[in-house]
């Protein structure tokens, strides 16, 4: 069967944030755009993301948002130079969409759902006359003389002077990220680092943990940091946590996670510790202080301390220190005193695993960003050639960095690809 030939500019392959963004950058400079996608429907990933309100982007500054993408970040700071977080604010409000901004900077539309801001995206799409093919699976890449010239699907060849790839990493496969995008880098001569799972669920043994004793605790703006073998902090991080079924989730745990994870592939050991302090903002002599003077008391230590903490936990503390809830405060010894403020402060828990890269957030690594121009996010390997988003050896904390690095480096990609492909314009 001969295929059909489709002619166009620029080829953008991955209808999600990244993509999306590329689709209309390339667009509005004047490029005759095509978006493939191997889904029905665009912004699969996206509807999932912020529990269904979609974390758009951060309100912070530049510098404090490439901060909180440990993975790399700095290779950023021109693509940000050109397209920033609040060109992205800017872009949704020009677009009918109005954000506002939560805890830690992150911005989310007031609608509070995704699907708010995967309309906007596609209607821009779709006023811009961007030909969108869903439902499309590609076969292979086409190079000539070391540049891409057009792709094949199971149906169509496509030609293009400019192709972005845009097709999300491995985390969740079942929106279409199933890691198609590392093979097509391959194909053009790329490198992948190793891929690993981020912003990912923490898995633990402990006794507790297996007997749900604490399942269903929620903790505000704690301490949770992550352990060499030596016992010294990695890197720490003060957000909410949560107890569960399987080990630790919420923002705190989930931003430790690629650390485990690297430790976990340097360790000869098959677990990590991490360390959780609930009073982060107290030095260990303030608590203990304010534990003295709680306890000069008759009541028991249940009832002595029942504001410093949940009673779940305050009743497991207790225990681990075998002190009887029941005890009158006042009798609580210097060295009870000492013990239950170490375990407040520095309470070290042994964690196995994280969860693998299909059921986290973001996939870490990628490809090598040494074979990637900066500027305009193409290929130093192939020309005409863009890579943008999760593929690149780039990850974010969640909090609206992953999704902000991704409009960006489409947006990128999308104006350089614009302008590669009107040099091959009669």
């Amino acid at each position: 069967m001969t295929k059909t030939v489709k002619n166009f500019d620029v080829i953008v392959v991955g209808a999600g944030p990244s993509g999306m963004m590329s689709a209309i950058s390339a667009a509005q400079s004047g490029a005759k755009v095509a978006l493939i996608d191997k889904n029905k429907k665009v912004g699969k990933k996206l509807l999932m993301t912020g529990g269904g309100r979609c974390n758009v982007t951060n309100a912070h500054s530049v510098d404090d948002i490439l901060s909180n993408v440990p993975g790399n970040g700095r290779f950023l700071y021109s693509a940000f130079s050109q397209f920033s977080n609040l060109d992205i604010i800017k872009f949704f409000e020009n677009n009918g969409v109005k954000l506002k901004e939560e805890d830690h900077g992150r911005m989310f539309p007031i609608t509070d759902k995704s699907k708010t801001i995967v309309d906007a995206l596609f209607n821009k799409i779709l006023s811009l006359h961007v030909s969108y093919f869903p439902s499309q699976t590609i076969t292979q890449l086409l190079f000539e003389n070391q540049a891409v010239v057009g792709l094949e699907t199971e149906s169509d060849t496509f030609k293009a002077p400019s192709i972005i790839l845009s097709t999300g990493g491995r985390a969740y496969p079942s929106t279409g990220s199933t890691g198609d995008g590392y093979r097509f880098a391959r194909s053009a001569g790329h490198q992948i680092s190793p891929l690993y799972a981020t912003e990912s669920a923490l898995v633990s043994d402990e006794p507790f943990i297996l007997d749900k004793t604490l399942q269903g605790i929620s903790l505000r703006e704690v301490q949770l940091s992550v352990l060499n073998p030596k016992g010294k902090p990695i890197i720490s991080h003060q957000h909410d946590l949560l107890f569960t079924h399987f080990g630790l989730s919420g923002p705190a745990a989930l931003r430790c996670s690629s650390f485990i994870n690297q430790q976990l592939s340097k360790n000869k050991e098959n677990f990590v510790f991490v360390s959780l302090d609930q009073f982060p903002t107290k030095s260990p002599a303030q608590l203990k202080t304010e534990l003295n003077k709680a306890c000069q008391t008759e009541k028991s230590v249940k009832n002595a301390l029942a504001s410093l903490t949940q009673e779940r936990m305050l009743l497991f503390m207790l225990e681990k220190a075998n002190i009887p809830s029941t005890l009158p405060a006042k009798n609580l010894t210097p060295q009870q005193i000492e013990q239950l403020t170490q375990f407040f402060k520095n309470w070290q828990i042994k964690i196995t695993q994280t969860f693998p890269i299909e059921k986290s957030f973001v996939t870490g690594g990628g490809v090598l960003l040494k074979e990637i121009n900066p500027k305009t996010l193409e290929s130093k390997l192939t020309s005409g050639l863009y890579i943008t988003g999760e593929l690149l050896d780039i990850n974010g904390y969640t909090g609206g960095y992953n999704i902000t690095c991704a409009f960006v480096t489409g947006h990128v990609a999308g104006l350089h690809a614009a302008e590669t492909a009107s040099f091959f314009k009669a």
